[in-house]
């Protein structure tokens, strides 16, 4: 009685676990599937480029406004840090 049980148990074991093996390859293989036919039929997105905004930037900030960014920046890190680029978000 013992062993048929015990029989009945492992077989039910090595038939889940090989089921579980078999559908996680499928899914493996379905993924690989789906990111091949994306990279190969989707186009690829392309970034618009923004015309240099550095020039603007530095002649939109006028001098008062970058007295108080270098007294701020002097004031929070003790004198020991500066400002070396300041640019417009």
């Amino acid at each position: 009685m013992i062993s048929n049980d015990l029989s009945g148990a492992l077989q039910l074991l090595l038939v889940g676990m090989i089921t579980v093996f078999l559908v996680l390859l499928i899914v493996i293989f379905l993924g690989k599937a789906l990111i091949w036919a994306v990279n190969k039929w989707a186009p690829e997105e392309t970034v618009a480029k923004k015309a240099a905004p550095a020039a603007k930037a530095v002649a939109a900030i006028d001098a008062t406004t970058k007295a108080i960014i270098d007294a701020t920046i002097s004031q929070i890190t003790g004198g020991k840090g500066r400002a070396t680029k300041i640019t417009k978000l």
